[in-house]
């Protein structure tokens, strides 16, 4: 297999406020949501999507541009884990790794967004991860989003890929993996052929407050990854080999984006889609907003995920505008 994609999947379920309050800095970064206390709330719609989060949306990423992808991830043995197998299934993913849990519900997000923008209510279960029996080395390992109690799964993880070196690891971590800090998950950073995260996680990491895209590039990669992946929302994309600095712009929306859910796991999904289809790292930071911009055109993390044809007539017929350049 080319692409095994490792981390928690859940059902979104997207509730599109029609009243709120948005306060944030003079750089428009650190906002805050509102909503009237002890009173009812009026909202446009619900929607429930199954089969998300980063590591099952870089899953269904690299499916669609054709790379043979399995999923190792854990689900409860209820109504919902039986969607997210189905809704994997019809995407082409293989689910053999994926563990039923008797007694351990699915994952349950909800997704509260405002105009273009969302705010995620997560909960984690506290899933058994374990290295499946009989797992055959895949040529990409993409690890991405667990729960806070994984901490020994990364222990296990970094010794098999230490004595698999055919296997290359892609890393982005969510929430809980950059709470367990840079320290305890040293070894995954040093065996990290990409490591990938957005500026403000950057920032979180290596404990600093409003950093220089530069130097968080720098000192990432000092942490052992070989390419460092930085997304930062509007401003495009930078990486960093130890050598070169590139950036590339955001693609240009067609229309006011419609929701930025899975805007940044489409970007690093694509980079290491690329890299595992032997594009160089220039190539790659092209293809990687592409997706990212067909994504926000929808709700939900996936429905806007691009097949490799479809992408490659976007890069097409790019502006000129559109290019890499050195930082």
């Amino acid at each position: 297999m080319d692409f095994v994609a490792i981390g928690d999947t859940a059902v979104d379920e997207f509730i599109k406020l029609k009243e709120a309050h948005v306060s944030c800095d003079i750089n428009q970064q650190d906002c805050t949501i509102s909503m009237k206390w002890d009173d009812k709330i009026p909202y446009d719609f619900s929607l429930l999507v199954p089969g998300v989060g980063n590591a099952a949306n870089a899953a269904v990423a690299a499916a669609r541009l054709g790379l043979p992808t399995g999923f190792i991830s854990n689900i409860g043995k209820d109504r919902f884990g039986e969607e997210i197998l189905a809704a994997l299934t019809r995407e082409g993913v293989d689910t053999t790794y994926v563990a039923v849990n008797e007694s351990i519900p699915t994952n349950h997000h909800y997704v509260l967004c405002y105009e273009a923008e969302r705010t995620i209510l997560i909960r984690h279960e506290a899933y058994p991860y374990l290295i499946p029996e009989g797992f055959i080395a895949p040529k990409w390992i993409y690890l991405s989003s667990t729960g806070e109690h994984t901490e020994s799964f990364h222990a296990e993880l970094a010794s098999w890929l230490a004595a698999h070196r055919e296997t290359k690891l892609a890393f982005q971590p969510g929430t809980f993996q950059i709470k367990m800090g840079k320290e305890k998950l040293a070894p995954l950073y040093a065996l990290a052929e990409v490591f990938a995260c957005n500026k403000e996680e950057a920032e979180r990491i290596l404990e600093l407050g409003e950093t220089p895209i530069k130097e968080l590039l720098e000192k990432v990669h000092t942490l052992g990854p070989k390419v460092v992946l930085i997304t930062d929302g509007p401003r495009g994309a930078y990486a960093y080999d130890g050598t070169e600095m590139l950036k590339v712009p955001m693609y240009p929306d067609p229309k006011p984006p419609e929701n930025r859910t899975g805007a940044g796991d489409a970007t690093t999904s694509t980079f290491v889609v690329a890299r595992a289809l032997g594009k160089s790292i220039g190539e790659a930071l092209l293809w990687g907003p592409i997706n990212s911009m067909s994504v926000v055109q929808h709700t939900g993390a996936q429905k806007g995920l691009l097949t490799r044809d479809a992408l490659l007539k976007y890069l097409e017929e790019a502006p000129p505008e559109y290019r890499v350049e050195t930082l």
